[in-house]
């Protein structure tokens, strides 16, 4: 029986980078479900229907500057209602400072754009396996 396809959340206020991004996973074959803002995916995520304990394996890819709820905020919101999921986050402008705050919020890597596609899908993989960058 063949496994099935791992789903990305990906999540960023512009659209350009969302598109080339869904293009790039879905080749890679990945199953790819789309939000313009963490809001928007935490909305979506709250009304699943699976059990926290039955839920598909997934990522989540986020942008970690965007406007009313930061990706950094996303993490820490899911963290406090006990559905963390694995994240790799993005960023056109990231510090030291701002890779040690969300690796400890619980991400497993943060990358900086325009993100490699091979780092990203690296970072990926080793996400949905369990191990942190």
């Amino acid at each position: 029986m063949a496994s099935q396809a791992a789903t990305i959340f990906l999540v960023d206020d512009d659209d350009a980078v969302r598109d080339s991004l869904r293009i790039l996973l879905e080749i890679s074959n990945f199953n790819v479900v789309d939000f313009a803002s963490a809001q928007a995916f935490l909305d979506r995520y709250d009304r699943c229907d699976a059990p926290a304990g039955k839920r598909q394996k997934a990522c989540l890819v986020l942008d970690l500057h965007m406007p009313g709820m930061s990706g950094l905020a996303l993490l820490q919101a899911l963290a406090q209602r006990g559905t963390p999921l694995p994240a790799i986050l993005i960023t056109g402008a990231g510090t030291p400072d701002a890779r040690a705050e969300v690796l400890r919020a619980g991400a497993r890597a943060m990358l900086e754009k325009p993100v490699s596609p091979d780092l990203l899908l690296q970072a990926i993989n080793r996400a949905l396996g369990g191990t942190k960058d």
